[in-house]
């Protein structure tokens, strides 16, 4: 089991901040597509990979690091300095 977290626009579109997640694939974009194929609005939140950072583990990644192991994947728009 893996926690997902959703943050800001993202956790808007899916409608919840955070869930459980049982045998994810071996990489990050493994579980974006099994998210994906679940329905419309992961659909919406997971359309413009470009748009989104993932953090494993609370460390930034890619979408092609590997899951096996990890216990988070925290998933957010791309932090603006000003």
């Amino acid at each position: 089991m893996m926690d997902v977290l959703y943050f800001a626009w993202v956790r808007e579109r899916i409608g919840l901040p955070k869930e459980r997640i049982e045998a994810p694939g071996a990489t990050v974009m493994d579980l974006v597509k099994q998210l994906r194929a679940r329905e419309e609005r992961y659909e919406a939140a997971f359309a413009d990979l470009s748009a989104l950072r993932v953090a494993v583990d609370q460390e930034l990644s890619d979408f092609d690091a590997p899951l096996a192991g990890a216990r988070e994947v925290a998933f957010f728009p791309p932090m603006t300095g000003g």
